[in-house]
């Protein structure tokens, strides 16, 4: 019964609230542009997460390679020594170790897909904000951030794309070579 009551009041506010947005033209602009300022607002926030995620991945990959290295140094040793136990327990550890860069490295390229799709829904969202015309009166909106040239975003780029290539280069110098 009181969910009867309750679809009663919102059908009743949902229509007095159409009345309203019909009559008053300019108040559903502004409603939209305030979701959509909204929705741009949540989408940058996740970007930042999503960045903040992605270098402490990077940062988990560089230690885990640096692991890598080492124990490939101490395989090498024990093998040169002739303890060739101690050297397949080594070299299973390596093993792990890079299942554990492996997962990292998949868990970056999810974080760079996601990262991707909120990319392209903010630049919709922004194209979208500077199609629209703003309703007389309506104060400048938010600066629209187009896609960075110069400044932090293309050092972050750089420095991922650096971070990446470094990481290939070590994933194929690391590799076992042949049988």
């Amino acid at each position: 019964m009181s969910s009867s009551w309750f679809e009663k009041l919102e059908s009743q506010l949902e229509q007095q609230l159409e009345a309203f947005l019909g009559s008053h033209p300019g108040q559903q602009e502004l409603l939209e542009l305030e979701e959509l300022l909204e929705r741009q607002r949540r989408l940058r926030r996740r970007r930042l997460q999503i960045q903040a995620q992605a270098e402490q991945l990077r940062q988990a990959l560089l230690q885990i390679a640096g692991e890598i290295t080492q124990w490939q140094e101490r395989v090498r040793r024990a093998r040169a020594a002739g303890a060739q136990e101690l050297a397949a327990r080594a070299e299973a550890h390596q093993g792990q170790l890079m299942g554990q860069g492996r997962d990292r490295w998949q868990q970056l390229g999810e974080l760079g897909k996601e990262f991707a799709r909120v990319e392209q829904e903010l630049q919709e969202l922004e194209q979208r904000q500077q199609a629209r015309p703003r309703p007389s009166g309506q104060p400048a909106t938010e600066p629209v951030a187009g896609p960075a040239t110069t400044g932090p975003d293309l050092e972050r780029a750089w420095a991922d794309f650096e971070s990446r290539q470094e990481l290939e280069d070590l994933r194929r110098r690391t590799r076992p070579s042949g049988p």
